[in-house]
């Protein structure tokens, strides 16, 4: 499935959605079977691992950017061009900071706890 390419449809139909929990970024290697990240990604430092704070804190983790989780709704195609600069931009210019990551469907954002719901506002596009 081919997801969506013009930006204004990407802006029009973002339909951000704040979820439930908080989330951390841990360094770590693998996860104890009962521990499912919601990210996983290899640098070539290490791993980085998102998993809820709950996890974290359960097993000792040294952890960093307590965060929320914002999916943006729209079927967003891989190759899109600049809508995640539109949406980035619009976090910036409310002065919050984002961590972006693009999946197969959507585009997810991870917004500093304390600020989650400024970052709802600022995303109604």
């Amino acid at each position: 499935m081919t997801g969506e390419r013009d930006l204004e449809t990407l802006q029009a139909n973002a339909a951000p959605r704040l979820r439930e929990g908080v989330y951390v970024f841990c360094s770590g290697t693998e996860p104890p079977a009962d521990v499912h990240p919601l990210l996983q990604f290899r640098e070539d430092e290490g791993t980085t691992l998102v998993v809820p704070l709950e996890d974290a804190l359960r097993l000792g983790w040294a952890h960093e950017f307590p965060c929320r989780w914002i999916t943006l709704s729209v079927d967003s195609a891989l190759d899109a061009v600049g809508f995640l600069a539109v949406v980035t931009a619009r976090l910036a210019a409310a002065g919050i900071a984002v961590n972006a990551v693009s999946a197969l469907r959507h585009d997810h954002l991870f917004v500093p706890e304390d600020r989650a719901e400024a970052a709802m506002r600022a995303l109604s596009l």
